[in-house]
């Protein structure tokens, strides 16, 4: 018998798409946009608290997503200051 070995959770990538939240950049497959977890990651800096805010993500999704935010500071905290002057 041939042991397998485990499944790597596939890693999700940050798209924008002008149709997906206006081209704001979000987790692929999702309209969960990378301002949205690093606002959630800044109340509470914590995996588990992200995990349980976003439950439909695994924590390398949530990783690849403050990766990106840590990449593109200047374009997210744009859309974060937008939703702070919309009253997000």
């Amino acid at each position: 018998m041939t042991m397998q070995a485990p499944r790597q959770p596939i890693r999700r990538r940050i798209v924008r798409d002008p149709e997906i939240m206006g081209g704001e950049p979000v987790l692929e497959g999702t309209r969960v946009p990378v301002s949205a977890i690093v606002l959630t990651y800044r109340l509470e800096p914590s995996f588990e608290r992200l995990g349980e805010a976003y439950p439909m993500l695994d924590r390398a999704a949530l990783e690849d997503a403050l990766a990106f935010y840590r990449a593109n500071t200047p374009e997210i905290d744009r859309y974060i200051a937008e939703y702070e002057v919309d009253g997000g």
